[in-house]
């Protein structure tokens, strides 16, 4: 699918879609709970389809339902606690944390899972969790450094295990989730310094919620796990942050835009986005859960993205129209996402008329008047979110494999259009 975006300028109020991360939590927490739990407000995405289809392959009733009577409030009924041998492959899709949570659920649920994925999550390393999961006791194994991995369940045994954290988060994640059921109690500990800190305090919050206590070393570098029993739960999820961004940056570049659902307190490492904003020189404002930013003349920012990597692509797009020489450190994990993003930030930029030095760690981009551009968006959706903004803004830009934004945000082509961006899907105005 083409997108062609045209210059526009934009006017109004949208409400962020939920978290995908706190969906996916929520949902893991859930199955591994004997007894009914409710997920409320959930994300209906690519990536959290992937979660609901593996769960209930293992024998997780999740029942979707809307209660009138609560002002159409929409929800998720899971019954967890009683998992089966699947009959057949768990496809994850191209949903990291779908895989390696599964990978560590995998050691609940009997017999033997085989965790298979898309072309994308292919290519991205799960051996570091394999071999702490084996340290743990769990038997499992994957081909070389990559997916596919099986996962043959009914023995957790607890004790130490050690691991990087500057990997991914998502590996500690893992082990937190399942950490709890083990026998004798578990020990993590991180041989290097951890990146994407917001996310494991994404996952102890999930997890205290479901009635699991975690000790934590104040820099998340050590865990201790006593053995516990998950409480089923009523879990609300918050508005997410990472998508969210996208909105606020149009509104800094193109007008005036007020995004409902937000929480300003949360746990959300992609939150620091208002502060890169306000650094900037963008018009912001809070209403208690809506932000509003207004377009403004943007100064160059110096940043590191070390704990909130998915905001590379929004960051670039701002600075490619911002005064000045933009700086972002800490980005080398973002190779290792759905793309090489670090490579498709620059090179779109590039193709639009901008400046960008890019280094192992560290991306140097001269703010202009970027042109039009037919962007390869590598089927990654940030880069198809974050090239939408310029294109807005510059008018004359096709986001080429657009319907890729289905894996965190569907509704993002005509939550743009709603506020007046001009965009045609394959050539037509959509509606």
């Amino acid at each position: 699918m083409k997108v062609s975006v045209n210059k526009s300028e934009v006017n109004g109020t949208v409400r962020a879609p939920a978290s995908k991360s706190y969906t996916i939590r929520g949902l893991m927490c859930a199955a591994l709970a004997k007894g009914e739990s409710e997920v409320v407000y959930p994300l209906n995405s690519d990536d959290t389809e992937a979660a609901r289809s593996v769960l209930c392959k293992v024998g997780v009733k999740i029942a979707h339902e809307v209660r009138l009577k609560k002002r159409g409030e929409d929800l998720w009924r899971v019954r967890g606690g009683n998992f089966h041998e699947p009959d057949k492959d768990l496809f994850c899709g191209d949903s990291a944390a779908t895989l390696r949570f599964m990978m560590a659920i995998g050691s609940q649920v009997p017999g033997e899972c085989r965790l298979v994925t898309g072309h994308s999550l292919a290519q991205r390393p799960v051996q570091p969790l394999v071999q702490a999961l084996r340290q743990l006791g769990v038997d499992c194994w994957a081909e070389g450094e990559l997916p596919p991995v099986t996962v043959k369940g009914g023995r957790l045994s607890g004790g130490t295990t050690e691991l990087p954290g500057n990997i991914s988060s998502q590996f500690v994640s893992a082990l937190l989730l399942i950490s709890p059921l083990a026998e004798h109690g578990v020990k993590i500990k991180l041989t290097t310094p951890l990146e994407s800190k917001p996310f494991v305090l994404m996952t102890l919050d999930c997890l205290a919620k479901f009635g699991i206590k975690i000790e934590a070393s104040p820099d998340l570098r050590e865990f201790n796990i006593s053995p516990q029993a998950y409480k089923p739960s009523r879990y609300l999820v918050e508005g997410d942050w990472s998508s969210a961004s996208y909105l606020l940056a149009l509104g800094a570049l193109s007008g005036m835009v007020a995004v409902a659902n937000l929480n300003p307190e949360s746990l959300q490492g992609d939150k620091i986005i208002l502060s890169f904003l306000k650094d900037m020189g963008a018009l912001v404002s809070i209403d208690k859960n809506t932000i509003t930013v207004r377009k403004s003349r943007l100064k160059a920012i110096k940043a590191d993205l070390a704990d909130c990597i998915d905001l590379l692509p929004t960051m670039a797009v701002l600075a490619a129209a911002a005064d000045g020489v933009s700086e972002f450190t800490g980005i080398e994990r973002a190779r290792i996402k759905e793309s090489n993003r670090v490579l498709a930030v620059r090179e779109g930029l590039e193709k639009m008329g901008v400046r960008v030095q890019e280094e192992r760690n560290r991306l140097i981009i001269t703010g202009s008047t970027p042109q039009g551009a037919s962007i390869d968006t590598r089927n990654d959706h940030r880069i198809a979110m974050a090239f939408s903004i310029l294109g807005i803004v510059n008018g004359e830009t096709v986001i080429n494999n657009a319907e890729c934004v289905a894996k965190t945000f569907p509704e993002f082509w005509e939550v743009i259009r709603s506020i007046g961006g001009e965009v045609k899907i394959d050539g037509k105005y959509p509606g």
